[in-house]
């Protein structure tokens, strides 16, 4: 498997500097310093409780950072009003890990929810047609009328990026979306996120611990260590040290 190339760096999307974020005596992220640029895939690294998903409610605004300077889109994300971040937040889409979608509803209904929640002025046509074009887009256009409940579980991963790129955001954050996949369906979501990242020229966030999809993804990789990112670039940059904190995790994917 190719490691996947960088891009020339551009325009930031995301710019992190000096971030600090404690619950009580637990210090959690200790001067993370952190940037996405324009179309670029970058995978987050770290073990469990390191801080990656508490960095990613930081970026959306869920959480509120100790200290440090967060922008996303030029924007800074904890000095906007509310109304600002709401409008912020569309640009930003989140896949979840569970696909979180809704199974009392069909697979139309998923993504048709979105739609009319943010785009009240879109006409019966033009729903249609942006749920028809996102499910070709994630090769499930045959599943439209299905129940979450009938899908496999790499279905329902593809489908819950389908509702998340409905939207259109500008950048993606897709929390270990390989995880529970079979090997197969983990290299189709690889290729899926790749796809995602040509056709709709996203800038994207991929938190995973599947090194695997690290290579086969991520533009950049940076790994999460004591709080900080202190390995960052392609996938051999961060993986080519006798740091004991690194080896293990390398050699927990590819040895054993």
């Amino acid at each position: 498997m190719k490691e996947k190339k960088p891009l020339s760096e551009q325009e930031k999307v995301i710019e992190i500097n000096g971030l600090y974020k404690s619950f009580g005596n637990y210090h959690v992220l200790r001067g993370v310093d952190l940037e996405l640029y324009k179309r670029e895939n970058l995978v987050v690294l770290g073990k469990s409780g390191t801080g990656k998903s508490v960095l990613i409610k930081i970026v959306v605004g869920l959480l509120a950072p100790d200290h440090g300077d967060v922008r996303v889109l030029n924007q800074h994300v904890d000095q906007i009003t509310y109304k600002e971040l709401l409008a912020l937040r569309l640009k930003v889409g989140f896949s979840f890990q569970n696909s979180a979608l809704y199974d009392s509803m069909t697979v139309r209904e998923n993504l048709v929810f979105p739609l009319i929640r943010n785009q009240k002025k879109l006409t019966k046509g033009e729903i249609t047609s942006a749920v028809e074009e996102m499910l070709d887009a994630v090769g499930l256009l045959h599943t439209i009328n299905q129940m979450p409940s009938e899908l496999s579980g790499g279905q329902r991963k593809r489908i819950g990026i389908a509702r998340t790129l409905i939207l259109r955001p500008e950048i993606m954050l897709y929390d270990e979306p390989t995880a529970g996949l079979d090997p197969i369906t983990c290299l189709e979501i690889n290729s899926l996120i790749n796809e995602v990242q040509e056709r709709f020229h996203t800038s994207s966030i991929i938190i995973t611990h599947d090194l695997t999809c690290a290579k086969a993804v991520g533009n950049r990789v940076a790994m999460l260590l004591d709080g900080k990112f202190e390995r960052q670039g392609t996938f051999e940059d961060v993986f080519n040290t006798n740091d004991e904190r690194v080896k293990p995790f390398y050699d927990y994917n590819f040895i054993q």
